[in-house]
């Protein structure tokens, strides 16, 4: 069976490991500070944060910016749950918006829900594609008028935050530059899935405008990301530092060096390796796939975006729901798992008993209905590339 997308472990995985392991130090330490240093280099970032998702990661920022109760914050239909979940955490109300052909959030939907309500955006960076960042902003600062800050923070930004969902575009480019500047907060994920892997973590790197204090804002991040406490396990083990402070009610949700060892393995081969064998597998993808006049091949690359080809969204001209699943079935049949990127948020239960309908994006709807993810990791070889694409057309045939 070919699996969908298994972790890349090897012996330098191993032995980094293994170095934190033995050296006694295992919870948030120097690798996780190393790690956040090389991540900032990497990014073009001021200063990058880690913590142990991405979703923690958004939720922190939230909480940062003050969003709460009768606050709304704008988010894409088409995403995972936890892009929205996150707002309903802070008691603010989740404003979905559709996306357009290729998957990230529409200027033209965002521009219409924008309400004096709201407080944030979360672009979704859709299977590594990035969102088209300078239409969001432009959207953000022409409707600035309708902005109505509710607390010190808002009023120094003045204006709606783009907290930036980018957990799936870490190595995507827009114009050349490297995803990690284009929004005041980007927000990766390093889960066993993704690209670039902890096996659980996020990052948060920060670019927000003068007259913000990065510095000030790693801190609260820090404190309160360990509970709201003022020290952390390796600022205790100083001689006489034993004693700290809760500075505020906090959550836990730090990155531990364990996680971090993985991922200074990862980040180090990740242009030179990871990214281009990605892009290796997707090409011949798009290649083998565009012989076939069913196939609508998903937006890897136009003028100005360049994708970190986490996900290959194939979708099938022509067929319904019902099809797309006995598609999938008929395709695992043949040995080759597969998956459906996402199922959009209004037709989960959550957001269903909250009366976000389907209907309403009808964008969101058309791309979902035929859309099939088909298997992209390190491992992939070219025969087991061939074995996809032959699953993949046997079955289309079979159902057309």
């Amino acid at each position: 069976m070919i699996p969908f997308s298994p972790p890349r472990v090897d012996e330098k995985t191993l032995e980094a490991v293994n170095e934190v392991l033995r050296s006694g130090w295992i919870t948030t330490g120097p690798k996780t500070k190393l790690f956040e240093k090389k991540l900032a280099a990497y990014l073009q970032s001021e200063r990058v944060f880690c913590c142990n998702s991405n979703t923690n990661g958004m939720l922190l920022m939230l909480r940062w910016l003050g969003v709460g109760p009768g606050d709304e914050v704008i988010v894409p239909a088409y995403t995972y749950c936890a892009t929205a979940n996150v707002v309903i955490h802070t008691g603010a109300t989740p404003v979905m918006v559709d996306v357009g052909e290729d998957f990230c959030m529409s200027a033209e939907s965002l521009s219409k829900a924008i309400t004096h309500r709201t407080k944030a955006v979360l672009p979704v960076d859709m299977g590594g594609l990035p969102v088209d960042y300078a239409s969001i902003k432009k959207v953000i600062h022409g409707q600035a008028y309708q902005f109505v800050p509710e607390n010190d923070t808002q009023k120094k930004l003045g204006r709606i935050a783009v907290f930036a969902d980018s957990a799936h575009s870490i190595g995507a480019r827009i114009e050349g530059a490297p995803i990690g500047t284009q929004a005041d907060a980007m927000v990766f994920s390093f889960h066993a899935v993704k690209n670039l892997t902890t096996a659980e973590g996020g990052a948060i790197s920060l670019n927000l405008p003068e007259p913000f204090d990065v510095e000030e804002l790693y801190k609260w991040l820090a404190v309160m990301s360990l509970h709201g406490q003022s020290k952390d396990a390796l600022a205790k083990t100083q001689k006489g530092s034993w004693e700290y402070d809760v500075e505020e009610p906090g959550w836990k949700c730090n990155m531990t060096d364990l996680q971090a060892a993985i991922g200074l393995v990862e980040l180090d081969r990740y242009d030179a390796d990871t990214v281009p064998k990605r892009k290796y597998i997707i090409d011949r993808y798009m290649s083998a796939f565009s012989e076939q006049p069913w196939a609508i091949l998903p937006t890897v690359r136009d003028e100005n975006r360049e994708s970190s080809y986490h996900l290959f969204l194939l979708r099938i001209d022509g067929i319904t729901r019902a099809q797309r699943d006995d598609l999938v079935s008929r395709i695992t049949s043949r040995e080759v798992s597969v998956n459906v990127h996402y199922k959009p948020l209004p037709l989960l239960t959550a957001y269903r008993k909250r009366d976000y309908s389907l209907s309403d994006y009808p964008v969101t709807e058309s791309l979902w209905v035929n859309e099939v993810s088909l298997p992209v990791y390190y491992d992939l070889t070219d025969d087991q590339i061939d074995k996809v694409v032959e699953a993949v057309v046997k079955s289309v045939e079979e159902i057309l």
